[in-house]
């Protein structure tokens, strides 16, 4: 279960546009910085899969400027 963080930067005037975007997909965790234009984004996915589709369904939203990712962590499955 890949777990991925993200920060993800909205384009002027469209942080909550996006912030309620992001909100919506139900694989997100997502924190709102107070003092800057900057989403802190958790993803929990079953897969590699999933993750991947589930990230180019982000970026494929319009008021998303940049997403980067600041950490990862795919536990071994048993």
């Amino acid at each position: 279960m890949p777990i991925k963080s993200y920060l993800a930067h909205a384009f002027t005037g469209k942080k909550e546009e996006l912030l309620g975007a992001l909100q919506k997909i139900n694989q997100c965790e997502v924190v709102p910085a107070k003092n800057e234009d900057v989403i802190v984004l958790v993803t929990d996915t079953s897969n590699e899969i999933e993750e991947e589709t589930l990230k180019e369904r982000i970026e494929a939203i319009d008021s998303l400027k940049i997403l980067s990712l600041v950490s990862g962590f795919n536990p071994p499955q048993n």
